[in-house]
């Protein structure tokens, strides 16, 4: 093994260009629908706040992820009955509020649900419109949607940073339409080959289209078993065997759904043990600030109590097992522009970032903004970091700087052959 020492200027220029930040925010998907029925966002301190996303960028905020549906309209006139209005995100709604965020200084994470409805692991309805279309058809269909979505979103002033492929897509997607027969859905489960292929395909098309219009985007493969690494693994090992081109692990974790902070610990431990020339985002998470979260299965209050203090301890926590990690890089509140306070809205959710009951922002929003704090460049420019302490190019701390590449620290720069 060779190691040639670099100038120390040259090193630093290089390390702080190539320096990949984190990146915290939220989805925000429904704040038109809030500014719309009058909802009045505070400051902690209960100011008031005029225009919500800069405001959000100046508490530390800089990504915002927002979901894409096909066509709710047509599930809301097969299903009216089972028809959410939280999930009326067509490409016309999300425009104008994508080129809000970025116009604000946000890098923006568009998630598309190739369905007309929530897609997750219990659901990833085929659209309506596509109902019928073999699965070479599919192939085809969900590269040109995908395809055209993007240009529309160009040619609007937007250029997605992050594309999420499929939302919780754990066991596959386009499985069928939500009348189809059980035993006709095309679901991909471990343990099991069938459908494996077919999904692979649906993704590689999905993934083409994506890197032919926006190639400096990074593709996240988000999934939600959190709870079951062997699942994870199982689905991140076919990813590879299959040679899906993406970026990053995406996860969802909500400790009511999915276990206490071990439980993601042991997870992001065994992902980044894995799979380590892939970033790890958590995309989706939330604590409630009141009361339970309907369909909660693991009970925490009594370690994050159900008020403000227990979902700020619960935030507090979360960061601190992320920067365990040096492949971790994202963190995402969902639902976290949820608002109440001077609508007629009812049927709260109770686990955004701010509270109903005054309008005011949680002290979790502020604990969440700190992740995106990059203490570790600091202390590089300023000189204070150890000489032992050494980073590759994309700001992550390097364990063993004696693998191949090009590793950062006080002293210089190397290259190791």
């Amino acid at each position: 093994m060779k190691k040639i020492f670099l100038p120390l200027a040259l090193s630093l220029a290089a390390f702080l260009t190539g320096w990949s930040q984190r990146y915290v925010g939220g989805d925000i998907s429904l704040l038109p629908e809030y500014e719309e029925a009058g909802a009045q966002y505070k400051t902690q301190e209960g100011m008031a706040i005029a225009d919500l996303l800069p405001w959000l960028h100046d508490e530390g905020m800089n990504a915002m992820r927002v979901r894409l549906f096909v066509n709710p309209d047509d599930h809301k006139t097969k299903y009216p009955t089972k028809y959410d209005p939280n999930a009326c995100q067509d490409l016309d709604y999300i425009k104008p509020l994508c080129k809000r965020i970025v116009d604000n200084g946000f890098s923006l994470m568009l998630d598309f649900h190739y369905s007309d409805t929530w897609a997750d692991p219990a659901k990833q309805w085929t659209p309506e419109s596509w109902r019928g279309l073999t699965d070479e058809q599919l192939y085809q269909k969900i590269y040109d949607y995908t395809k055209e979505t993007l240009q529309t979103l160009k040619e609007a002033g937007v250029t997605p940073a992050f594309i999420q492929p499929g939302n919780e897509i754990s066991y596959g997607m386009l499985w069928g339409t939500e009348d189809a027969p059980e035993s006709s859905l095309k679901k991909a489960f471990m343990g099991s080959d069938a459908n494996w292929a077919r999904f692979g395909n649906l993704l590689r098309q999905a993934i083409k289209a994506c890197r032919e219009e926006c190639p400096d985007a990074r593709i996240v493969l988000h999934t939600e078993r959190v709870a079951q690494p062997d699942v994870l693994t199982n689905f991140y090992d076919r990813m590879k065997t299959m040679g899906i081109d993406y970026d990053i692990i995406g996860l969802s974790y909500y400790p009511y759904f999915h276990g206490d902070m071990a439980t993601l610990d042991k997870a992001l431990s065994t992902l980044q043990g894995r799979y380590p020339e892939k970033n790890i985002m958590i995309v989706e998470t939330g604590y409630s600030y009141k009361w339970e979260v309907p369909g909660t299965t693991h009970d925490f209050s009594g370690k994050w109590a159900y008020s403000e203090a227990g979902q700020d301890a619960f935030a507090k926590d979360l960061v601190a097992t992320l920067e365990k990690y040096d492949r971790v890089d994202g963190l995402f509140w969902w639902w976290m522009e949820y608002n109440a306070y001077g609508t007629k809205l009812g049927g709260w959710y109770n686990a955004p970032l701010f509270n109903s009951l005054d309008g005011k922002a949680t002290p979790a929003l502020k604990t969440i903004c700190s992740f995106g704090e990059e203490a570790a460049v600091e202390s590089i420019s300023a000189g204070e970091a150890e000489e032992t302490v050494w980073y590759d190019l994309q700001g992550h701390k390097v364990k063993n700087p004696d693998t191949p590449g090009i590793r950062v620290s006080r002293k210089g720069k190397v290259l190791v052959r």
